[in-house]
């Protein structure tokens, strides 16, 4: 990946990684927006259209997206995530619009992704980079425990859940594992690093990449 042009980053990671925060602070150091799970349902949900519709409007050049990338303003500025959709849209719907707006948002200006399948809307990306963030399973009890304020007992079924959940969402639309680490350039263990470590690898790695 090249930073000197366009790009996309992509972070997928595991529950109590501490993936999340580390695409924070990369998105900070290289000056570029910050895309996660909630802010992309609420843009999904705001726009109330399915993908077809979506293409039609564009087709129109007709000015959603302006309203969109607004509402997402208002989105990152509040303390609030309003989820409320005006149209509801079924899960395969909700899925192929995600990807619109990804893509849509990737078009708009360089950007960070965080989750929401991102290294399978972006594989084919001209200037990308898919990060997988992981860690064991006792350093993200620990993490949940601290953070959601949980006994060791509920956050390992806490973690358990959420990744039986990550994975069963990727093989419902795609032939592939989010723990196959051909789907990304870099995979980064957190159990001996801070978040700001991490973020401090990968912009090194961003470096060496665009100085080749």
């Amino acid at each position: 990946m090249n930073k000197n042009e366009q790009f996309v980053i992509t972070i997928n990671r595991e529950l109590g990684s501490g993936g999340r925060t580390v695409g924070r602070l990369l998105s900070e150091k290289l000056g570029v927006p910050f895309y996660d799970k909630a802010v992309i349902e609420g843009l999904t949900q705001k726009s109330g259209l399915s993908p077809e519709r979506i293409e039609e409007i564009k087709a129109q050049k007709k000015s959603w997206w302006n309203d969109i990338n607004t509402y997402y303003q208002t989105l990152v500025n509040s303390a609030s995530m309003p989820m409320e959709a005006e149209v509801k849209l079924d899960n395969a719907s909700m899925f192929a619009t995600e990807q619109r707006i990804l893509q849509e948002l990737a078009t708009q200006t360089s950007c960070v992704v965080a989750g929401r399948t991102g290294f399978m809307v972006f594989r084919e990306w001209p200037n990308h980079l898919n990060i997988f963030i992981q860690a064991s399973m006792e350093h993200r009890v620990q993490r949940v425990m601290r953070r959601q304020n949980v006994s060791e007992q509920e956050a390992r079924a806490i973690i358990e859940k959420m990744d039986a959940t990550r994975e069963a969402y990727i093989k419902k639309y795609e032939d592939t594992s989010r723990y196959d680490t051909r789907n990304y350039q870099l995979v980064i263990s957190m159990d001996d690093l801070s978040e700001a470590d991490a973020a401090e690898i990968i912009m090194d790695f961003i470096d060496r990449s665009s100085s080749k």
